[in-house]
């Protein structure tokens, strides 16, 4: 990987697309020291203790929340709206036909995804107002309100602006490099909070090592999660169109074991914590025991973590791939899975293949989950990151280095391509 840094910052057009990704990471954590007007957010640290809803938005949105700056929101009202989106395309079928025209179709479906961002932004940032009314705004009044509701639809705006050029001028995808700045900006501070344990000798050396080891080994295992896949080998007979002939070569289906990505897992937190959140501003015995015992800190709140993961990698895999439509498009272009005919057969190989391939994916996402929280209950040392940050920060680091060495591999070959 440092190799391919080295190479890629030689070549003038790569090192602007990474000077410029860099600079937007500057205005990012520029934008993260300014706060919402008549807000004082010195009121709000009691909300984000423990795993609660907020307390989990703020770690992916790099402690924006907790100290209630113009980027509060973060970009997660696009991933809500993206999401949103994927969901009507397969129920909508204007919304499909779309999807099917290619760029124009795609840009569309962009500028309904933004348009739906800005909605959830406005609700979202309503609802906030609202939840921290009583503690942290100054003067509550209508224009208080009605500013605090602007400045953070503002900042999510401006971070989803961001996102898409740094997709377009700098380089790798905008919307996961900011998700991943903002998990990577915890860190110094994570390591601040475990060396602070180590001298006060709460955890002993040999426990910081051990630590360590077990995350790069977590780290591994998440790669290999990441690049898993079976290939499908496919078949495509020969034909002959006018005098010319087609076909008659072999080629692969690349299904990966994790096709749902890191999406079962924030998921799973928000709809875990959602309950437990509510629960913790109702005065009443049995609310409050029921957030302590949804918090991931006991095994009931473990265990129903781990169920929702796994369901919700089966839904998001099914709602990304058809096999019906896959195997349809290999019967149209006149091609077979060796040993399988084509159409309905070939559907239901593929259809178990994805159930083998998501239970490996969605038992081994779970577990990468979970494994930190374990930890940290176990050694008592406070880990510095999240099973959900570690898969996002190893992804984007991955597709961004692929998305380098993509172009350096245009170069390479830009003389046969004049």
């Amino acid at each position: 990987m440092l190799e391919t840094m080295r190479t890629a910052w030689r070549i003038k057009e790569l090192r602007q697309r990474i000077l410029f990704t860099l600079a937007m990471f500057v205005v990012f954590r520029a934008g993260s020291a300014i706060p919402v007007p008549g807000v004082d957010p010195g009121r709000l640290a009691e909300l984000f203790t423990g795993d609660t809803l907020f307390g989990f938005i703020n770690i992916i949105g790099g402690d924006n929340l907790s100290r209630f700056t113009i980027f509060a929101l973060g970009i997660f009202p696009y991933i809500n709206a993206s999401i949103i989106m994927q969901l009507l395309t397969i129920v909508i079928p204007k919304f499909k036909e779309w999807s099917q025209e290619g760029p124009e179709g795609r840009k569309k479906l962009s500028q309904l995804t933004r348009y739906g961002t800005i909605i959830i932004a406005v609700v979202q940032g309503l609802g906030y107002s609202m939840t921290i009314a009583n503690e942290a705004v100054v003067n509550k009044t209508f224009l208080s309100y009605f500013t605090i509701i602007i400045s953070l639809t503002a900042g999510t705006a401006f971070l989803m602006w961001m996102g898409e050029l740094i997709t377009e001028k700098g380089i790798g995808n905008g919307i996961s490099l900011i998700i991943f700045a903002g998990i990577v900006a915890g860190f110094p501070v994570g390591v601040v909070i475990a060396a602070e344990q180590l001298r006060a000798g709460l955890v002993s050396f040999y426990v910081v090592i051990l630590v360590a080891i077990l995350l790069l080994a977590l780290i591994v295992g998440i790669v290999g999660l990441d690049q898993g896949q079976r290939r499908i080998k496919v078949q495509y007979s020969k034909r002959i169109v006018g005098r010319r002939m087609y076909g008659g070569q072999e080629t692969h289906i690349p299904m990966k074991v994790n096709q749902a990505g890191v999406i079962p897992v924030i998921f799973a937190s928000v709809i875990l914590t959602f309950p437990q959140t509510i629960a913790s501003f109702i005065d009443h015995p049995f609310a409050q025991r029921l957030a302590q015992a949804l918090t991931l800190r006991e095994n009931l709140g473990l265990v129903l973590y781990v169920m929702m993961i796994i369901m919700f990698a089966y839904f998001y895999t099914a709602v990304q791939f058809d096999p019906f439509q896959v195997a349809g498009n290999i019967k149209k272009y006149g091609g077979f899975i060796p040993g399988l005919r084509p159409g309905k057969p070939t559907a239901e190989y593929l259809g178990k293949v994805t159930s083998r391939l998501t239970a490996v994916g969605a038992f081994s996402l779970a577990f990468i989950a979970i494994f930190p929280i374990i930890m940290e209950r176990t050694t008592g040392m406070s880990i510095i990151f999240s099973g959900t940050g570690l898969i996002i920060v190893v992804g984007v680091v991955l597709e961004t280095v692929k998305q380098i060495e993509s172009h350096m591999l245009m170069r390479s070959y830009r003389g046969f391509m004049k």
